[in-house]
């Protein structure tokens, strides 16, 4: 029989919580409330970092109040808030746990007040409520408890009602204050960052991914400002009520009140809109990224035969982000260079940036948002999934940029360096593994984003992009996850008859539940074809047992030379992972190496684009395993006199630039300057040519990547006739500060160059400009040039800025110091400092406002000494009690990679300057 939906009266659970004063914030962030007998079970609910299952959120109905001027006795900037969350009771309990994260309350007992501030249907009936026994905080677990002195009835519905405070805090997590100045006028915004588990730190939730629930938001804010959230307004004004979402994980919650203004669009019936600064819409800064949207959010409904279930969608760009963007359901937020674009002033990289990473965003409204990951083990759902199809939705938004193949270049290549470390990890882990928030935190790195977006590409590749979507459109339509996608893509494969030696599943779970990758060997001689774990040090044990053993089901593409020409050239040589849709590497016999480097020789045409930027990788990648010889490796660059194609160019720079960390500070330094010098000539010359003397842009989007690497290159190798033209234009801007003539897709090139060949004078400069501009990606390509001074003292100074968020900001504290580290006089500056202050930056601004996993990457990539490891392995201990919380994945990668950089320099180190030296005395 069909239940009868009625309106009940609710059973009203209340804990009613009044604002207490600001003193009292601090203390209650560490002690007890009221507190029971905790006893000493460790097994304890409140004791466990994941909540039970005994309760059901359904809705929240939060009101909060920013408020945008300081507290006048404490000086501190606060929030308040109420929230009423009903939720069921799934199985019987005595006891609500809840996070709550940095909130203050004050308690007031015992009241049972009937409230119908909820509107719903509900099987709820009129019986017993248990009253309140103790409440306390789990500073721990991030937990508010409420012990109640008897069970809540399964089936049946309670309100949980909360009055609260907390901080507005600059730290760029939870409901967090930002601020700016345009026009000499400082401006606040109040804007939010709830992912990866900083709900909590806002209202009192239970903040899992899978404990979705609908939220009805209220935002209380000034005269003059707006406020956003998830949904549109029904009300305005200092009081603004939304809609209630749909149902949704408390991570994509958003909240924004400023005095920004907006750009307007439709697709549809779907409202669109692009808020940022006045000045920066004034400026034509948002076009841009309207301009992108609506195809973007066209071809996502295509793709996977959904419509966009919301009426709105809003897009903002904030002064002050942790992330680069945030796919909050219906309101998007972005650092201001991720979304904002000028015509006048930024490059055709932003340009792509802005579109992929909106892409990316709106990809997760269907992957991540609709569909969800159950818990943080399998990040690698949400950023694999949108990380891939925000290349498909960029290409088709603009398919003469290449974006298909740059794919290869900017997730797979990126994926390996990571992923051959025995430091590495599986793309989903077990549950149990994953419970802290820095250990959550840790899960969004290199191998969730590029290895999941590679491994999606290479599991499309073999079954067809037809076939994929097939599946994917049903998976999307259950609401299911992974698994529930390779059943249904095995269904379709078999609907259409697709003969596949596996089944997906057997296929797939070798290359998600075991880290790492394959190489694959080819030996031509005797057609024998095998594979093995593919580790930079072969000698080192890996720390995570595979339930494969490390093996892998390979689909393998191949070609072989024409029959024609293999008769004029005297061999045939094969080639394996064609346009690289594998997620492997390929390793062949002497033999067959020689002769694909003389094919490559005679004309490198002949073989496909990304397949002559993969060997090149292979064999730098095999050089570093000791699988083929360094000189093998450098071999494959010989042939790049030639090339002028942006991505071989571009993966023979990235593998260079590992030689150049390793021996910048030895002998092979300047014969390996030397052979890049003359390698660069002809690509300097040939763009030179084309642009009529640098007077024009290339007219191909990946041309105009690959004449910024000419200039860079050219410059950094001491080709006179390049740093004298730098330093021209960059006096010319000097000398006429208001009329920058310098093309905007040129100045990451031109800005380095002039600084790192110039004095104080021109560093001064760039700084003045860095602080005066408006428009925030010119103000990344000043804010990386600056680090190219060679002056010691002024990278001091630049360090020392970071920690003034008044000189730089904290979301890009990270990157200076990092990018003061890529330079080799400013490696050894960036380490001390960072060994100097990192107590007081890790416990001054916590893990929502510094990049730690970023710095300690950035600051020991040059690593390769004994004293080095030394330096590396006394940090560690001395901070071995206190931990490094999300920077510990990287703290132990560091540790592996100064390892294998030791063992590799010892190796390798005079059979590449003998190679290089041979090469400059031709």
């Amino acid at each position: 029989m069909e239940k009868r939906r009625r309106v009940s009266k609710l059973c009203i659970l209340c804990v009613l919580l009044t604002l207490a004063s600001v003193a009292t914030i601090v203390t209650l962030w560490t002690i007890a409330l009221t507190r029971g007998d905790e006893g000493d079970d460790v097994a304890a609910p409140w004791d466990r970092y994941r909540l039970p299952t005994s309760l059901i959120p359904l809705s929240y109905n939060i009101t909060l109040w920013p408020h945008l001027s300081p507290d006048p006795d404490s000086g501190l900037y606060l929030f308040t808030g109420t929230s009423i969350m009903a939720f069921e009771c799934a199985t019987e309990t005595d006891l609500i746990l809840i996070h709550s994260y940095r909130l203050n309350y004050t308690l007031l007992q015992n009241k049972h007040i009937a409230l119908s501030l909820l509107d719903v249907y509900f099987h709820a009936g009129d019986g017993f409520v248990p009253s309140i026994t103790a409440t306390w905080l789990q500073p721990k677990q991030q937990y508010l408890v409420v012990q109640l002195n008897g069970v809540l009835t399964q089936g049946e519905t309670y309100l949980l009602y909360t009055e609260f405070t907390g901080e507005l805090a600059d730290d760029l997590a939870g409901l967090y204050r930002s601020e700016y100045e345009e026009d000499g006028v400082r401006r606040i915004v109040a804007s939010s960052q709830m992912h990866p588990t900083h709900a909590r730190k806002t209202f009192p939730c239970f903040d899992e991914p899978a404990m979705k629930a609908v939220f009805n938001m209220t935002l209380i804010h000034s005269p003059g400002t707006t406020a956003l959230s998830n949904g549109d307004k029904t009300g305005q004004f200092e009081l603004t009520t939304f809609e209630p979402t749909k149902k949704m994980s408390t991570y994509l919650l958003a909240i924004v009140i400023s005095d920004y203004t907006h750009l307007t669009d439709t697709q549809g019936d779907i409202l669109l809109r692009i808020w940022a600064r006045k000045k920066a819409l004034e400026q034509g800064q948002g076009s841009y990224a309207r301009s992108v949207t609506r195809p973007v959010l066209e071809f996502l409904q295509f793709y996977s035969n959904i419509s966009y279930p919301l009426r709105k969608l809003d897009q903002i760009a904030l002064p002050d982000f942790y992330y680069g963007a945030m796919e909050n359901w219906g309101l998007v937020t972005y650092r201001e260079n991720k979304l904002l674009y000028s015509p006048l002033t930024s490059s055709s990289r932003n340009k792509q940036s802005t579109a992929t990473i909106i892409a990316h965003e709106l990809a997760h409204m269907w992957f991540g948002n609709l569909v969800t990951l159950r818990w943080w083990n399998e990040v690698w759902l949400n950023e694999g999934f949108a990380s891939y199809v925000s290349y498909l939705a960029a290409d088709y938004f603009q398919p003469t940029w290449g974006m298909k193949d740059q794919f290869v270049l900017q997730k797979t290549h990126r994926a390996f360096a990571v992923d051959a470390l025995t430091s590495s990890h599986p793309l989903s882990s077990n549950e149990d593994s994953i419970l802290l928030p820095e250990q959550i935190s840790q899960q969004f790195d290199t191998i969730s984003y590029s290895k999941g977006a590679a491994v999606l590409r290479m599991l499309s590749g073999f079954l067809s992009e037809p076939v994929f979507v097939q599946g994917l459109n049903v998976c999307s339509l259950v609401e299911t996850l992974f698994y529930s996608f390779v059943f249904l893509s095995q269904q379709a494969v078999e609907a259409n008859n697709l003969y596949l030696p596996h089944r997906v599943h057997d296929i797939m779970n070798r290359w998600v539940l075991q880290m790492g990758f394959p190489v694959v060997i080819i030996d031509t001689a005797t057609g024998k074809v095998t594979q093995k774990h593919f580790l930079l040090d072969a000698e080192s044990k890996v720390s995570v047992e595979s339930p494969y053993n490390y093996e892998w089901l390979i689909p393998i593409q191949w070609m072989k030379s024409d029959v024609n020409l293999e008769m004029r050239s005297g061999g045939l040589w094969i080639l394996a992972n064609i346009n690289v849709t594998g997620y492997y590497r390929v390793n062949y016999d002497p033999g067959n190496w020689e002769r694909l480097l003389a094919q490559l020789i005679r004309d490198h045409q002949v073989i496909p684009l990304t397949n002559r930027a993969q060997l090149v990788d292979d064999a730098f990648n095999l050089a570093r395993a000791q699988l083929v010889s360094a000189s093998l490796a450098l071999r494959t660059t010989s042939y790049l006199y030639a090339e002028t194609e942006y991505i071989p160019w571009q993966t023979a720079l990235n593998n260079f630039q590992y030689y150049s960390l390793m021996l910048d500070q030895t002998e092979v330094y300047h014969p390996m300057q030397e052979y890049m010098k003359k390698l660069v000539t002809p690509l300097y010359l040939y763009f030179k040519n084309m642009t009529s003397d640098w007077i024009q842009i290339p007219q191909r989007h990946t041309d105009q990547y690959n004449q910024v690497n000419a200039i860079q290159m050219a410059c950094r190798t001491g080709i006179t006739h390049c740093q004298k033209l730098t330093s021209t234009w960059f006096k010319q801007w000097m000398d006429n500060p208001h009329h920058n003539l310098i093309h905007p897709h040129l100045r990451d090139a031109v800005y380095c160059s002039a600084i790192a060949s110039g004095n104080k004078e021109e560093w001064e400069f760039g700084w003045a400009q860095f602080k005066n501009t408006s428009v925030a990606s010119e103000a990344n390509q000043l804010m990386s040039a600056l680090a190219c001074t060679g002056n010691t003292q002024l990278l001091k100074r630049y360090l020392s800025y970071t920690l003034e968020p008044s000189m730089i900001r904290r979301q890009d504290a990270a990157f200076v110091i990092g990018a003061v580290a890529s330079n080799s006089l400013g490696q050894e500056l960036a380490w001390n400092f960072v060994r100097l202050q990192w107590d007081y930056m890790f416990t001054q601004y916590g893990m929502g406002s510094f990049n730690f996993a970023s710095i300690i990457d950035e600051v020991t990539a040059r690593f390769s000494t004994p004293a080095h490891l030394q330096q590396l392995e006394d940090f560690v201990s001395e901070h071995h009690a206190t931990g490094f919380g999300s920077a510990t994945l990287a703290v132990e990668q560091a540790l592996e990679r100064t390892r294998a950089n030791i063992k590799w320099l010892q190796q390798n180190k005079q059979e590449i300057l003998d190679w290089f030296t041979s090469q400059t005395d031709q």
